[in-house]
């Protein structure tokens, strides 16, 4: 059995999200866009670069994400250590995280954050008093690129807010209906209370 080892983080070679849509295209578990390219696909544009490509599924699911992905090695990272599910023998309960790793080359092409679910309920896995149903955390592009709600991507950007963060935070903020500045600010006094995004979002 392989040790858990630290990843080259120089190895990444995400895949764009409409490059990965097809290789997912013949599961029905429900998945979407979460992160920086999730910002960018509720505004309609590439506002940065981005190293990587993160996608939220359901935790009891992950597996279908992965038999369609089984050209690929799968590895759980969490702690700064990553360790190939094949030699762990199933996904550690203390990582949300399976890093898709490229056998031939090493290359790193994608991130699959497993989260906690109820059916077709979304649970937040930082409280899970917060809860959504699917259908109403993800949204889709004009090409039917599925992406998780701008207002719950920010949530969980709110946590360390890099500059880049609060680069996104100020260019989602304007295009935010009432109710999505609402729902925001709830999650964020459950998760983060006094937290700076409060006051501009009120």
């Amino acid at each position: 059995m392989q040790e858990p080892f630290q990843p080259d983080l120089t190895k990444w070679d995400a895949w764009r999200p409409d490059e990965l849509v097809p290789r997912l295209a013949d599961i029905d578990t429900p998945w979407y866009v979460a992160a920086g390219w999730a910002i960018d696909l509720f505004l309609g544009c590439e506002t940065r670069e981005h190293d990587d490509l993160e996608i939220g599924v359901p935790r009891a699911r992950l597996s279908e994400v992965l038999d369609v992905l089984g050209e690929f090695e799968p590895v759980a990272v969490g702690d700064g250590l990553a360790t190939p599910i094949a030699n762990a023998g199933e996904q550690p309960e203390s990582s949300h995280q399976t890093w898709i790793r490229e056998r031939a080359t090493g290359l790193w092409r994608l991130d699959v954050f497993s989260e906690p679910a109820d059916v077709d309920t979304w649970l937040c896995r930082r409280d899970e008093r917060i809860r959504l149903r699917y259908d109403d955390l993800i949204e889709h592009t004009a090409n039917g690129i599925p992406y998780g709600r701008p207002e719950v991507v920010l949530l969980f950007k709110a946590k360390r807010t890099r500059p880049k963060d609060e680069a996104d935070f100020a260019a989602v903020l304007p295009h935010l209906a009432r109710a999505q500045r609402r729902w925001l600010a709830e999650a964020l006094e459950l998760v983060h209370p006094g937290h700076a995004w409060l006051t501009p979002l009120r």
